[in-house]
């Protein structure tokens, strides 16, 4: 896919929790190119004395209709809180579309558990959207620390059956998203999860040993987004595999895991 470096406008600001910022972006002077879910975008950070390189952020949602490119941004790092004290009418530059996306189902039948962890359940919402734009409905697994962890419920309720896990129990079912109970109710055809490491292996040992298959996507440290840096590097079945370029997101069958 074609690459585009522009500059986008803030629109909107949303500060979900003292965590998590949402930033709604739009082009002003033409359509937003196309992007698939899984890909991700990297964002120039501007004023920032200790912010060097750009920053790698999932692409959270595509709203065409209104030509806004959405980013779920935790603010935990100097370049990351940056970006959660801007304004609207700022400007950001960003690269895009980078990367390789998930792998969506062939047919709407296919019944497909979407697990995503903090702020890993970014890139599931463009994925649970076009899933139920070709007529199916994603059944989608959310876990976080505590109930005031959980972000953006009220648009994932859209796309499909909302199921949540909670460690201290605030919120759902108790536990990791691994331990659910909708994992012994229900059969899935395909499984896609984003999150931290951990929590994908989890996943992964659990799609392997019944035998589903399983999309992950990989949130390596990505500073160039190119494949040129080797920051982002992943051991494979295929050797040494930049994230960046040929992910984000694996069929956890070509990653050296040991599930």
């Amino acid at each position: 896919m074609k690459m585009f470096c522009l500059d986008l406008c803030v629109r909107s600001i949303e500060h979900i929790n003292e965590r998590y910022v949402l930033l709604r972006l739009t082009d002003k002077n033409n359509p937003l190119p196309k992007m698939l879910p899984g890909q991700f975008v990297e964002v120039r950070i501007d004023d920032s004395p200790t912010t060097f390189l750009r920053r790698p952020i999932s692409i959270n949602f595509v709203d065409y209709a209104n030509n806004e490119l959405w980013l779920l941004v935790a603010a935990i790092g100097d370049g990351t809180r940056r970006l959660s004290k801007l304004h609207v009418n700022d400007t950001l530059n960003c690269v895009l579309p980078l990367g390789n996306g998930f792998t969506i189902p062939s047919s709407p039948d296919e019944e497909c558990l979407l697990i995503g962890g903090g702020v890993g359940v970014a890139p599931l919402l463009y994925l649970s959207q076009s899933i139920k734009d070709m007529g199916g409905k994603p059944t989608l697994l959310l876990g976080a620390r505590s109930k005031n962890d959980l972000v953006e419920l009220d648009f994932f309720k859209k796309m499909g059956e909302v199921l949540i896990t909670t460690e201290d129990g605030s919120e759902g079912e108790k536990g990791f998203v691994t331990n659910h109970s909708i994992l012994n109710k229900k059969q899935f055809h395909k499984i896609y999860t984003c999150g931290p490491k951990p929590m994908m292996m989890a996943v992964a040992r659990y799609a392997n040993k019944a035998h589903i298959e399983c999309e992950v996507s990989l949130e390596n440290n990505m500073a160039c987004g190119l494949g040129a840096c080797l920051c982002c590097v992943e051991k494979t079945i295929e050797g040494n595999l930049c994230v960046c370029k040929e992910g984000p997101v694996f069929n956890i069958k070509k990653l050296l895991w040991q599930i």
